[in-house]
């Protein structure tokens, strides 16, 4: 029953993510099998295991199949996914966007800054980055077109945009329920850590949105939407059901019954909806049915939205029942281990000051996982990294919380990395964009998310940002992050107060990554760099309106 079950997993999620994690999950089995006869003086060899023992081991052990990951889709993802699609079949998607190009309305940044909105509402819907960024490009691109806006940019920007739905309370990703059971933490938790990292993604993004609008001379435009009063009336019950989410979680509701509450709440006002009006609340313009009508077709869509919630979470499911393998493989063999510390040993083979280990490994770690998200889907990047990368972070000091959450960015970041980028590769599909420059957009605006983690375990500072701490310290530490943040912006986005020379981007570059060490040296010398580089960037911008059109006589 064990060799069955395994080669059903490895089919199944092979027939929904592709075929290269099934592909890394038999060559775990390999190793297991084979590892035997590697040398003993390599650092991965083991005692060997035969095809009983390796099979128990999937079948029986909790570091097998039925793990945590599995255990946790099934009480946790399976009921967020669905009550994201009964929030979609309610039309609550649509009101995201609309109230996000109302908001608005009408300046040159406008449209960025919509995307960036409507990206974050989206993804209480979708719960994916890929998703997302399809489901706003197909309506936020002729918009962003109007504006002005290059393929290559608007791409990006819905890329960004919709992978900060994985990031964003109050339903981050899948990897976030499973943070919760290993760290065992409550779920309330790990939306406390998330606050601050989100706060500082969206940040970035809003300083480069503004920036690009500026760069390429963007034009405020007029879309046509009611004002945001008006919807917030007429249809602010689709924000209800994520109230209650929010509220039963902090009156200490297990987040399973959380979520089903919310989605009952989704589910009933979008029934009042269809009785009073009686129209399609996806086409509000379409002419009113009768009762019954209105009612039935309402049943049809609730029944369709919970087979698309089940169906959607297949993919997560076979990840988390075939990370069993990869996991129960590194468990048997010590091979976590045997990896960590070989992680450890190249930082110290680099550097001998405790400090300049740490950071070294943090970074070594950020790498590595980011190079396996390039094969693995996002939740299994997690788990894999988190038996592997984990201990050696832990090793050196940093917490399991810090730990988790470092670990967590980078395996979502990796959908925005070159050269793979699902969200960046379909967002350059609706836009007509080149792909690859369309990947390194996508990059320029999610920089900030890609180097702020680091932040979380080179120092005991950067604990702070998980929300960890009294709230001085808490306050203080974001103050600085935004900072570090607007530098970053200044980096990529090659402009201060006007556009900036080569010599003061260059000049933000170390007083972005000094700020975010978050220590007072580092922080008054990334100070020094960056107001350097502003009192340049004001000259030169000065003196360029000075000089008359034809240019200095």
């Amino acid at each position: 029953m064990g060799a069955l079950l395994t080669l059903l997993i490895l089919e199944a999620c092979r027939r929904t993510t592709g075929p290269v994690l099934p592909a890394v999950c038999v060559a775990f089995f390999l190793y297991a099998y084979y590892g035997g006869f590697l040398p003993i003086s390599w650092p991965i060899s083991h005692a060997g295991f035969d095809f009983s023992q390796i099979i128990n081991g999937f079948y029986n052990d909790q570091s097998g199949f039925y793990g945590i990951p599995l255990d946790v889709c099934a009480t946790y993802i399976v009921l967020f996914t669905i009550y994201g699609a009964v929030l979609d079949a309610t039309g609550a998607g649509r009101f995201f966007i609309d109230i996000s190009f109302a908001t608005f309305r009408r300046s040159r940044s406008a449209p960025g800054r919509t995307v960036t909105l409507a990206g974050f509402l989206l993804g209480t819907v979708s719960g994916s980055g890929t998703a997302t960024a399809v489901s706003l490009g197909s309506v936020a691109w002729p918009v962003l077109r109007r504006a002005g806006y290059p393929r290559e940019q608007a791409g990006g920007m819905l890329a960004a945009a919709g992978i900060g739905a994985i990031l964003s309370p109050p339903t981050l990703g899948a990897a976030a329920f499973i943070i919760a059971e290993y760290v065992g933490v409550p779920y309330l938790q790990v939306l406390l850590w998330a606050t601050i990292p989100t706060l500082l993604y969206y940040a970035g993004i809003l300083l480069a949105v503004e920036i690009d609008a500026r760069r390429f001379g963007a034009r405020p435009i007029t879309v046509a939407a009611r004002p945001a009063h008006t919807l917030l009336l007429r249809y602010g019950y689709h924000l209800l059901s994520l109230a209650v989410i929010v509220v039963f979680l902090a009156l200490d509701v297990a987040p399973f019954r959380a979520v089903v509450y919310a989605t009952l709440v989704a589910a009933a006002f979008g029934l009042v909806e269809r009785a009073v009006s009686r129209r399609d609340p996806l086409d509000p313009e379409a002419t009113p049915r009768s009762l019954p009508g209105a009612l039935g077709e309402y049943g049809g869509e609730l029944y369709r939205a919970l087979a698309l919630g089940v169906r959607a979470v297949l993919p997560v499911a076979s990840v988390c029942a075939a990370a069993g393998i990869i996991t129960s493989v590194i468990v048997k063999t010590g091979l976590g281990q045997s990896l960590a510390d070989l992680l450890v040993a190249a930082a110290r083979a680099l550097a001998t000051d405790p400090t300049a280990v740490l950071i070294l490994t943090a970074l070594f770690a950020a790498v590595a996982i980011a190079v396996l998200g390039l094969a693995v889907p996002v939740t299994a990047s997690f788990i894999i990294s988190w038996v592997v990368i984990g201990p050696a972070l832990q090793t050196l000091g940093a917490s399991p919380a810090e730990t988790a959450m470092f670990i967590f960015y980078y395996a979502v970041l990796s959908e925005v990395t070159p050269p793979t980028a699902l969200a960046a590769v379909a967002a350059a599909a609706i836009t007509g964009a080149n792909t690859v420059a369309t990947m390194w957009q996508a990059w320029k605006y999610t920089l900030p998310a890609f180097l702020a983690p680091i932040a979380f375990v080179i120092t005991e500072n950067g604990s702070h940002l998980l929300m960890q701490g009294d709230l001085w310290s808490v306050v203080w530490t974001t103050a600085v992050s935004l900072v570090a943040v607007a530098a970053l912006a200044a980096v990529t986005g090659g402009w201060i107060a006007g556009p900036a020379t080569r010599s003061q981007r260059l000049l933000c570059a170390p007083a972005a990554l000094l700020l975010l060490y978050l220590q007072p040296v580092a922080i008054g010398i990334g100070l020094a760099f960056l107001a350097a580089a502003v009192v340049a960037n004001l000259i030169t911008t000065r003196k360029h309106v000075a000089e008359p059109v034809g240019g200095p006589s």
